[in-house]
């Protein structure tokens, strides 16, 4: 059952309630779609890209197998969907490599029906990978124009358990806070501490920093106890930065 998709905007984010339509299980959470013509190219992709690149959790490698990522990017990079490398979404924003975003969701280590906080939706790609695993999803996007596409495509392709917001990620989501798990998709440079503060103790936050147009470290979070976090670097990695509101710091 489709349990729907939340888009808070503006004035009227304090006034609406938030889906609360848990997953159960870590299991597709949409209609099934039909036999496309992209299915060999995510096949090969998933083979040679993902599989073969280190990824062994079989549930993140069945949603990268069952998610359409065709259907997330701009109709003139849709030949390009199933090469492993970022594609522009506009806005001067992108949607990140199939194997980062399957590299991001292996090391949160979700468990069936944790409760996700996502920094930058962008064209909703990784929403609808973590939907597809089961997760209660909270997703936030600074860019009006495309919080609203990707919610649109979300809603068309019937994934659940999705709350999305129009507005700026650094602050996270209080409200709705704390969270099992966080993922940043745009790089600050450093930690927002308010991330910090909606992670559960035991959760994972998964975070690219570094300044603009230098190094960025991908690094995992683990909150082991209230003051006490433990950080492990993945590697290197290049995202675009974290647009925040203007004004603030």
């Amino acid at each position: 059952m489709r349990h729907g998709i939340l888009l808070a905007t503006g004035p009227l984010l304090a006034a609406c309630a938030l889906l609360a339509a848990c997953a159960e299980a870590r299991s597709p959470t949409h209609t099934s779609l039909p036999t496309d013509s992209f299915a060999p190219a995510r096949e090969e992709l998933v083979e040679t890209g993902i599989i073969s690149y280190g990824v062994s959790d079989p549930e993140v490698i069945q949603a990268m197998r069952t998610v359409p990522r065709h259907r997330f990017v701009p109709p003139e990079y849709q030949d390009q969907a199933y090469d492993n490398h970022p594609l522009p979404i506009g806005y001067g924003q992108t949607i990140s490599q199939p194997y980062i975003v399957a590299l991001m969701t292996e090391s949160l280590e979700l468990e069936p029906g944790d409760r996700v906080l996502e920094i930058g939706t962008g064209s909703g790609y990784q929403a609808a990978v973590l939907s597809e695993l089961g997760m209660e999803v909270y997703s936030i996007e600074i860019v009006g124009p495309l919080a609203e596409s990707a919610a649109s495509v979300l809603g068309e392709l019937d994934y659940a358990n999705l709350n999305l917001k129009h507005a700026d990620g650094y602050f996270g989501w209080e409200q709705a806070a704390p969270f099992d798990a966080i993922i940043v998709t745009a790089a600050p440079d450093h930690v927002p501490q308010p991330l910090l503060g909606q992670l559960k103790v035991g959760g994972i936050l998964v975070i690219p920093v570094g300044p603009v147009g230098g190094f960025q470290e991908l690094w995992r979070v683990h909150r082991v106890a209230v003051d006490v976090y433990e950080n492990t670097s993945l590697g290197g990695v290049l995202f675009v930065p974290l647009v925040r509101e203007p004004g603030t710091d």
